[in-house]
């Protein structure tokens, strides 16, 4: 299943949860994001073994136009569907913004 989210052939979805609500109010408290995604980092390739030193690839915090956000892979649906659910419905009885999104692979010729 960590094989999916290797896969180039096909751009990787994502969606960004937003600590801004459908009223345009900031989520609080300001460090939810990274709470969130301490949570999720037990949902990783090597299934958690070293969740205490880094956040999952799956779900993961960024600052986004100065938003705090998480940034949600949506191959944890097919590694553990109840922790995908979990954060969309996080999302949902917060009222948060969610943006779909993907990552687009790298052109040829270019690098990391």
């Amino acid at each position: 299943m960590a094989d999916s989210i290797k896969n180039t052939s096909s751009p990787i979805r994502e969606f960004f949860i937003q600590g801004v609500t459908s009223d345009g109010k900031q989520f609080r408290p300001s460090d939810w994001a990274e709470r969130l995604c301490g949570a999720m980092s037990c949902f990783s390739p090597d299934g958690g073994r070293h969740s205490h030193l880094q956040y999952s690839r799956y779900v993961r915090p960024i600052l986004l136009n100065g938003v705090r956000s998480v940034v949600v892979n949506e191959a944890i649906r097919d590694i553990e569907p109840l922790a995908y659910h979990f954060v969309v419905n996080f999302a949902k009885d917060n009222d948060l913004q969610i943006i779909d999104a993907c990552l687009l692979p790298d052109e040829p010729g270019t690098s990391k």
